[in-house]
């Protein structure tokens, strides 16, 4: 592993990298915000906290935002599965952890689909637990999560009883204001079709389990950590457009928070500080591997949200953009490497 020096240089400029505002939709201040809160890079405080499940420990995590449910709930969007396929590689080839996704049902196979192409097989709990053993196959595990609030709080409960998770990790995934409404960054409600996996959160947080969020919109679990910062800077972060009487902000918090300007830059940025770490460059989440994840969404229907069609441009921004931050994450870190 390189110097903790060195480390703490590379992890600071991939803070900075994937915290330029290209969107203009407010994140700089959320992510000033939250480096405040943390006293650090958000991208490196990430990353340990990863590296601290324990070998062959569980993982939870959740990813997949419904983006037109009025329409259909198996429309999902493209921001957040990959970067979720990225942090679940790199937990299992640098921790051997046992990765759990959680999504809604209508969006499991969309998301089993990415998470294969990066590299990891779906199986059963019983079958990850044997490829954990002998260490012979990268895997998966999804499950769907209910829906309904009451069946959202069972499932929490009963799940973290049962897997004894060691990390939850969120990327994207929509979490409820003070009112209990899901609202979009427009400010509709869209709540609909929509897993309550936030609960499941919640649950974690009180049981101490720690929670890693990564969100570019305040609207995500892990933004309760700075929902003040919500209100005042982003868009309909005071006040919605659904008449509920909050703004947008989700009131989940999180123990760290990664800021981005599109959440899947600020799972790639993690894996990256995860690999000078780990002192390993093929937990890197390469523009290679990008570019085949971003077709497997296309060819498995994910949508660009922010332009309401399936291409393999993400919340706006097109594909040259995320082989881009990926290759500058690769090459920040390339000299721990």
């Amino acid at each position: 592993m390189a110097d903790v020096e060195l480390i703490t240089r590379l992890d600071d400029r991939l803070d900075q990298l994937v915290n330029i505002d290209m969107g203009e939709r407010g994140v700089e201040h959320l992510f000033k915000a939250a480096r405040a809160i943390e006293g650090r890079s958000l991208v490196g405080a990430a990353a340990d906290a990863l590296m601290a499940v324990p070998e062959g420990g569980t993982a939870i995590l959740t990813t997949g935002s419904v983006s037109r449910a009025w329409i259909t709930p198996e429309l999902g969007e493209n921001d957040g599965p990959s970067g979720a396929a990225a942090i679940a590689r790199a937990l299992v080839m640098a921790r051997n952890a046992t990765c759990v996704m959680l999504c809604e049902e209508t969006l499991l196979p969309a998301i089993r689909n990415v998470c294969q192409s990066a590299g990891l097989f779906p199986v059963t709990l019983e079958q990850a637990a044997i490829a954990r053993r002998d260490k012979s196959l990268a895997t998966i595990v999804m499950l769907p999560y209910a829906v309904d609030d009451a069946g959202g709080q069972a499932q929490a409960i009963a799940l973290l009883d049962e897997l004894q998770p060691d990390l939850l990790f969120s990327t994207e995934r929509v979490g409820r204001n003070e009112y209990g409404v899901y609202h979009s960054m427009r400010g509709i409600d869209y709540g609909m079709g929509r897993a309550r996996v936030d609960l499941l959160f919640d649950e974690g947080l009180a049981r101490d389990i720690p929670v890693v969020a990564v969100g570019d919109g305040g609207n995500e679990i892990g933004m309760g950590k700075v929902v003040d910062h919500v209100k005042f800077n982003v868009p309909y972060g005071d006040q919605c457009k659904c008449g509920c009487g909050g703004g947008i902000g989700a009131v989940t918090g999180c123990d760290v928070l990664v800021t981005a300007a599109c959440s899947n830059w600020g799972c790639t940025a993690i894996v990256a500080a995860m690999a000078t770490r780990a002192g390993d460059a093929k937990l890197l989440h390469t523009p290679e591997r990008e570019a085949l994840l971003l077709d497997t969404m296309v060819a498995n229907g994910l949508i660009n949200s922010t332009h309401g069609i399936v291409d393999d441009s993400v919340d706006g921004f097109p594909r040259q953009s995320h082989l881009a931050v990926a290759e500058l994450c690769r090459t920040i870190v390339s000299r721990a490497l």
